[in-house]
């Protein structure tokens, strides 16, 4: 190998080099944006393990899960696009 070949070798490894170094920065705040819409969602953040947040009774959420599926198997027909804004 001639010695202009390992000088260019070198000088493409030394300039390829800073691709591998860290970036503080942008790890620091990796996944900010998702920790703080988690946070902001929760209901009552500082209640404790012990106590539960008042929901619906059973009776009621299944009724309620078992028309949303039932949605799914019985569509709403559509109208055609002409007949919007028309009486039937």
């Amino acid at each position: 190998m001639t010695p202009t070949l390992s000088r260019l070798g070198a000088l493409a490894l030394l300039a390829a080099l800073p691709a591998c170094s860290n970036t503080p920065l942008l790890d620091q705040q990796f996944g900010l944006a998702a920790r703080t819409t988690l946070q902001q969602q929760v209901l009552h953040p500082g209640l404790p393990a012990s106590q539960s947040v008042a929901g619906m009774d059973g009776q009621a959420a299944k009724s309620a899960h078992d028309n949303y599926e039932k949605s799914f198997k019985e569509p709403v027909p559509q109208t055609g696009a002409l007949a919007i804004g028309v009486a039937r």
